[in-house]
């Protein structure tokens, strides 16, 4: 078993308790469930035991691995059975020992965390170098909260405010302004407008429209207006990147108090692109909003139908194929008596 996680650290500060990270979740064996909790093995398989019986774990949180154990004076290799987090977890609620109380502490002052915060971090852990593989997907995923087109908003709203002394909130050329910086920064990225963009990969003939990704189990009309649906990853990755980019150039300057108006905004963002080496839109582009809502609407529309279409074909075969399962059912019954009264 390879790989492992920092738990916490002893009351004393001199102990810390390691987890074995296996197959994208830690594991431990039963005897080190009891060295962790401080108590012995009959009482940690009795917990489990317990935990099974009642369904608060099911039998997939438990696994047998090969492990290299001394008997004797050789080492002999054996298949041991391991328990993963959410079976540790459900122990250490219901062990009795110090360490055990300690335990509970720890991951009530954690889940009190989550639930103030929305995260937990281990931040000496992520501040080893080459220690943690999930760095960088930390950071790809508060690139991508950061980059959403709510906290995007807030964010340049925040700036704007702080920094423009011709800022209105209220106004439409604080939306449009918005519109503006979101669509020069897909445009440094793919080449093309939110509404070239959509227009453009938009095919009602694709699976899902070719979309991405989108909210929910199947794709809805208003998914199909939005730009970033239609991103590939590795695009996601670099609008997500140049956008948190942004956002701290302008807050840079909003923490330097540079006062700047709305309209030299505009002149500020290009001058950001151009010193990231990316393409500048200059203008609107060449395709209205309202132009790509009727495109793309169309175009929904056929898609919806063929989807319907094979939906209610599927159901039909599924239909038959019922129907005839019970009419083989039936035969066999009455060939069955008919040869019962021979």
């Amino acid at each position: 078993m390879a790989g492992e996680i920092i738990l916490y650290t002893t009351e004393d500060g001199i102990g810390q308790v390691g987890l074995k990270a296996v197959d994208g979740d830690v594991w431990l064996t039963q005897a080190q469930m009891a060295t962790l909790f401080q108590t012995s093995i009959p009482n940690i398989n009795q917990h489990i035991k317990a935990i099974l019986a009642d369904g608060e774990q099911p039998e997939a949180t438990l696994k047998p691995y090969l492990i290299v154990q001394p008997e004797g004076d050789r080492m002999v290799e054996r298949k041991v059975t391991h328990y993963n987090l959410p079976m540790i977890m459900a122990v250490g609620f219901r062990v009795r020992s110090a360490r055990g109380i300690q335990f509970r502490q720890w991951a009530a002052a954690q889940l009190s965390e989550y639930l103030v915060k929305g995260f937990v971090m281990d931040d000496a852990r992520l501040k080893e170098p080459g220690g943690d593989p999930y760095f960088d997907e930390l950071l790809e995923r508060i690139r991508d909260i950061r980059a959403s087109e709510k906290r995007f908003y807030q964010q340049v709203r925040d700036v704007f405010a702080a920094t423009s002394s011709d800022y209105d909130a209220k106004s439409d050329t604080a939306s449009t302004f918005f519109k503006t910086i979101q669509n020069k920064m897909l445009y440094a990225v793919t080449g093309k407008t939110a509404a070239e963009l959509i227009v453009d990969r938009a095919d009602p003939a694709a699976p899902n429209m070719q979309l991405t990704s989108w909210k929910g189990s199947r794709v809805r009309k208003g998914d199909v207006t939005i730009s970033k649906n239609y991103l590939t990853e590795a695009e996601v990755r670099e609008l997500n990147r140049l956008t948190t980019m942004f956002l701290d150039f302008a807050q840079d300057r909003a923490e330097r108090r540079k006062q700047t108006l709305m309209a030299e905004w505009i002149e500020q963002t290009d001058r950001f692109l151009t010193f990231n080496e990316r393409e500048v839109l200059i203008g609107k582009g060449n395709m209205s909003h309202e132009a790509m809502e009727t495109i793309v609407g169309k175009r929904y529309a056929t898609f919806d139908a063929k989807r319907r279409e094979a939906e209610r074909l599927t159901a039909e075969q599924d239909d038959a194929a019922e129907t005839l399962k019970v009419i083989e059912g039936v035969s066999k019954r009455i060939r069955k008596r008919k040869g019962d009264q021979i």
